[in-house]
């Protein structure tokens, strides 16, 4: 197998998570859970052709495609394939996550205009909830629990306490840079300290290998790195951009992705300059310093 395949990982039983590498743009994580007569599906893929090759790896598993489907949030590499599931399956999700899904459209495509992305039909949540949500799949429960907002407004953490498996969607990225210019700085730091109060061995990231809750603290170190960065340069007048390329980023030089710290450092301006969390940024801003960060190079989609 190509090391750049998608994967299967099995945590426990009945639950299998879908590893696609290398975690980088559009290239998400999704999972599974099964008691072998039904499945719930952990969000979708970025594009269709990726979102039939889940289909194909939940059926090979040997277990039936699901009849139920959570997305984590909004975004399209999570979403885009819901229609590949449906109108077998019912879609779940945060009411957030519904009306920013309607709200975006088809943005991953204008953002990347020559990324195959296939047939996409726009498939918001048919059923949403408001805090928590619980999904019984045979004797496995699913506990569906809102964070607030941080990496989104319309975040959902998928945590199977039997099982002791979490599903964070981007709360986490392992050993990808976070990215917050839809979400909260405050807010993130705050679903940390929720996802630290699940009992919890295995976790499942939205991008990257199966990690466990030591990448919470690390995420937090992060966090906490934007936070004091912003609050320099918006005492001393800098701009975002300026402010991140003056940046060492010490031991998160690694991390795939380091031109979100632009986005990361617009997100903490704003919440430094009052507005409410979750609140739209300029998102043509946020894209055009990501690109001057990335030598000038268009980010690009990895799907």
């Amino acid at each position: 197998m190509p090391v750049d395949d998608p994967y299967l990982v099995r945590p426990a039983p009945g639950v299998h998570a879908y590893v696609q590498p290398d975690g980088g743009w559009c290239l998400n994580n999704a999972g599974f859970v099964s008691d072998g007569g039904r499945t719930l599906l952990v969000d979708t893929a970025a594009t269709e052709r990726r979102a039939l090759a889940l289909r194909e790896a939940v059926a090979a598993a040997g277990v039936p495609l699901p009849r139920t489907v959570v997305n984590t949030h909004h975004h399209g590499d999570h979403t885009y394939g819901n229609s590949v599931f449906t109108p077998e399956a019912l879609v779940l999700g945060h009411e957030n996550a519904r009306a920013e899904q309607l709200a975006a459209g088809h943005q991953l495509e204008m953002i990347w205009p020559g990324t195959d992305f296939g047939a996409v039909d726009i498939t918001a949540p048919d059923l949403t909830y408001g805090d928590r949500a619980t999904v019984h799949v045979g004797a496995t429960e699913v506990r569906i629990v809102h964070p607030g907002v941080a990496h989104t407004t319309g975040d959902s953490v998928v945590w199977l306490p039997a099982q002791r498996v979490v599903f964070t969607g981007d709360l986490v990225f392992a050993g990808g840079t976070p990215f917050l210019a839809m979400g909260s700085l405050a807010g993130s730091l705050r679903a940390l300290d929720l996802l630290r109060t699940l009992d919890t061995e295995t976790v499942v990231p939205g991008h990257g290998p199966l990690t466990d809750p030591s990448a919470y603290d690390s995420t937090e170190r992060y966090l906490r790195y934007v936070a004091q960065l912003a609050g320099d340069g918006y005492a001393k007048g800098l701009a975002p951009l300026e402010v991140a390329r003056r940046a060492d980023l010490g031991e998160f030089a690694a991390w795939r992705e380091s031109e979100r710290l632009v986005a990361n450092v617009h997100r903490a301006y704003a919440e430094l300059a009052g507005e409410p969390e979750g609140s739209p940024l300029d998102l043509l801003a946020v894209l055009t310093d990501m690109t001057l960060m990335n030598g000038g190079t268009p980010i690009l989609c990895h799907a």
